[in-house]
């Protein structure tokens, strides 16, 4: 029986990820490079450990920029990128539903809290949340299973009885190996990466009730035991 739901952020509540990759990928194209979705993957959903597009442009362009210029820039234009992002389509929906259904809310997100603690409230969306876990309480981000672990822990309940909802490979993957089902809800660009193992996707939260979502992975589950 499904008691809980965690979100990620990034990507997921809100398409921040979609302005920044055209930030980055516009500057570099303004120093005649590409930068292609399947390389800034690797980063999508985690951290820049998996791979720095800053430092690998510094590199390329002979440091005509340092890393720190180019990434001021591609911040700057991220910014001007998202005065008008809205939450994604259904976001609001699942709360209410999820609230009116007496189940636990969580989020887990590869971010920091100064960076996702202040968009929820400009977003009003903020007092949903039973527990927020960033990457300021983890070692490691995910894929690792670290911040879906400690968001169970903190919700007081076991992986099989919470969704997750993702929209990266990354946190798809971290949600899988903490034993949680997995929603994944792509966004404009990562809807161009190869998902697998996961237990439901749909493009958008807008396209499924949470109920009609909840009944038809207990019904699967329940025919798997």
């Amino acid at each position: 029986m499904i008691k809980a739901i965690v979100f990620d952020f990034d990507g997921l509540i809100l398409d921040t990820e979609t302005p920044w990759y055209d930030a980055i990928n516009n500057l570099y194209g303004e120093h005649g490079l590409e930068l292609p979705i399947e390389q800034y993957a690797q980063c999508v959903g985690s951290s820049l450990a998996q791979f720095d597009p800053y430092s690998h442009l510094e590199q390329a362009i002979d440091k005509a920029m340092t890393r720190d210029e180019i990434s001021k820039l591609c911040q700057a234009r991220h910014q001007e990128m998202m005065q008008n992002e809205k939450l994604r389509p259904g976001v609001l929906s699942y709360l209410d539903t999820a609230q009116s259904l007496g189940l636990k809310i969580g989020l887990a997100s590869s971010s920091t809290g100064s960076w996702v603690i202040p968009l929820l409230k400009k977003h009003g969306i903020f007092e949903y949340f039973d527990c927020i876990h960033t990457a300021d309480h983890v070692e490691e981000v995910k894929p690792n299973p670290a911040l879906y672990l400690l968001a169970l822990n903190s919700l007081g309940v076991e992986g099989p009885e919470a969704i997750a909802f993702e929209d990266s490979l990354h946190g798809l993957r971290a949600a899988k190996a903490a034993g949680m089902y997995c929603v994944v809800v792509p966004n404009r660009l990562t809807i161009h990466f190869p998902f697998d193992n996961y237990d439901m996707k749909i493009g958008s939260m807008a396209d499924m009730k949470l109920t009609d979502m909840i009944e038809k992975l207990e019904k699967v589950s329940a025919l798997e035991k």
